[in-house]
C-alpha cells in the first residue's frame, strides 16, 4: 500500500476532464470527471477534494469514496458527483495497475467476453441520418442512437413528430436497431403522442422521454407505452435511482460513470437495478477513460445490455482532429467487431493515455459551453 502523492486534472478537447492520481511509489491511475458544459464547476469541486485526500492510502477506495461523500455534509448533484467520479475511477485504475489485473477482475471477474456497443447518428438537429447510419454499419455497428426531435415547444403541432417516424424507418430499413433519445426536450403533451406513434416501428428504447424531475409523469407514460423506457444520465446516486425502480417506471437504466460516483457507485446502481429486473445500458458520450471504466463495469454486470460510445460523435468532429481514441497509445482497444468490443486484457482500465498529448492539449483548451436553443418566439427550448 502507498499513500496518494498527487492528484492532477486536465481540461482537454473536445469537452473532457481527465484526472491523474499518483501514489508515493510513482504508480498512477487515470480517471474522467467530465460534466459537459460545467468543466470549471467540477474543477472547483476537485480543488476542494484534492486538498483533503493527499496522504490517504490509494488502495482504500471505498473509504475514500465514503470520506468524500459523507464528510462534506452537502452531497450529491452533478458537479459534486462528477468530481467524485474522476477520483474514484482513477483509484480503481491505479489499483488494477498495481496488481497487474483488469479492474473487472477486482469486481468479481467477467460474466461476458465482449461488450455490445452503439454510437450516435445525427446531432442536435437531426436531419440526414441515413448517410450517417450507413457509415456506422461500415464501422461494424449493429445499433445506433439518434435524437428523436429538434427542440420543441411545450405544446407543438403534431406534424413536427412526423419526421421522427420517417428517420426511424430509414434506419431500421438498413437493418440497424435504433434507440431514440427524446433528450428531455419534449414535455408531457408531446411525449405522449410521440411514444404512441413510435410503437409500430419498435425502437430499441426511448431515452429521457421526460425530464427526471417529473417522476409521476414518467410513471404515467410507462403505463401507456410498450416501448422500453430508458434514462439515468441525470441521476447521480443509488438514492436518486431508488424511486424510479420502486415505481417500475424505468426499463433500461443509464447511469453515466463520469457523473454517478465512478466505478464504485455505478456498480452499486447496477446491482440495485438487477433486484428490480431492470437492465443497465451505461450512458457515455464522453472520453476514452469514461468508456473504459464503463466497460469494466459492463463486463462484470449480469444485467448489462449495451454500451454507448462517442466514436465519431458530432461534438468530437467539431473539435477538429480529436476523437475517442486520440489520447490513447493503444487505440485498438476499442475496435468494433460485429457490433461488439472485445474485453480489454490490460491492467487497470485497459487503456494507455498519451500523457504528453494530454498535457499539451490541456494548455490550450477553453471550457466547452452548452449550446442554446430558442423558439421562433424567442423562448428558451430544452437542450
Amino acid at each position: 500500500m502507498a499513500p496518494i502523492k498527487s492528484i492532477e486534472y486536465f481540461r482537454v478537447k473536445p469537452r473532457w476532464l481527465f484526472v491523474k492520481i499518483t501514489d508515493s511509489e510513482e504508480k498512477f491511475g487515470w480517471g474522467e470527471a467530465t460534466l459537459e458544459g460545467h468543466t470549471q464547476a467540477v474543477e472547483g469541486a476537485l480543488d476542494e477534494i484534492i486538498a483533503r485526500l493527499i496522504g490517504y492510502e490509494a488502495d482504500d477506495i471505498e473509504h475514500i469514496w465514503q470520506t468524500i461523500w459523507r464528510l462534506g455534509f452537502y452531497r450529491g448533484g452533478p458537479v459534486f458527483m462528477s468530481a467524485l467520479s474522476g477520483i474514484d475511477i482513477a483509484l480503481w485504475d491505479l489499483k488494477g495497475r498495481r496488481l497487474n489485473v483488469p479492474v473487472y477482475q477486482l469486481l468479481g471477474g467477467k460474466v461476458r467476453n465482449k461488450v455490445q456497443v452503439y454510437a450516435w447518428i445525427g446531432g442536435d438537429r437531426p436531419s440526414d441520418v441515413e448517410v450517417a447510419a450507413k457509415a456506422r454499419l461500415a464501422q461494424g455497428l449493429k445499433c445506433v442512437k439518434m435524437n428523436a426531435t429538434e427542440d420543441m415547444n411545450w405544446l407543438d403541432s403534431p406534424s413536427v413528430l412526423d419526421s421522427c417516424i420517417e428517420r426511424l424507418k430509414q434506419v431500421k430499413a438498413l437493418g440497424l436497431d435504433a434507440g431514440l433519445d427524446f433528450h428531455g426536450r419534449l414535455h408531457r403533451p408531446m411525449a405522449k403522442q410521440l411514444a404512441k406513434a413510435l410503437e409500430p416501428y419498435r425502437p430499441l428504447f426511448i431515452e429521457e422521454p421526460l425530464l427526471v424531475e417529473h417522476p409521476e409523469a414518467i410513471k404515467q407514460l410507462s403505463q401507456h407505452t410498450t416501448i422500453p423506457i430508458a434514462f439515468g444520465e441525470r441521476l447521480y446516486t443509488r438514492w436518486d435511482v431508488k424511486r424510479f425502480l420502486e415505481d417500475a417506471s424505468v426499463d433500461v437504466l443509464q447511469p453515466d460513470i463520469a457523473h454517478a460516483g465512478g466505478i464504485s457507485e455505478t456498480k452499486r446502481i447496477a446491482t440495485l437495478a438487477e433486484t428490480y429486473d431492470v437492465a443497465i445500458a451505461p450512458h457515455c458520450p464522453l472520453g476514452p477513460i469514461a468508456l473504459a471504466a464503463s466497460m469494466q463495469v459492463a463486463l462484470s454486470t449480469p444485467n448489462f445490455v449495451i454500451q454507448e460510445m462517442s466514436l465519431g460523435m458530432h461534438y468530437n468532429v467539431e473539435a477538429g482532429d480529436i476523437d475517442l481514441t486520440s489520447y490513447l497509445t493503444n487505440p485498438k482497444v476499442f475496435n468494433i467487431e460485429e457490433g461488439y468490443v472485445p474485453a480489454p486484457t490490460g491492467a487497470g482500465l485497459g487503456v494507455e493515455i498519451d500523457e504528453e498529448m494530454v498535457r499539451r492539449i490541456s494548455r490550450e483548451t477553453e471550457p466547452w459551453l452548452p449550446k442554446e436553443f430558442y423558439g421562433v418566439d424567442g423562448g428558451i427550448r430544452e437542450w
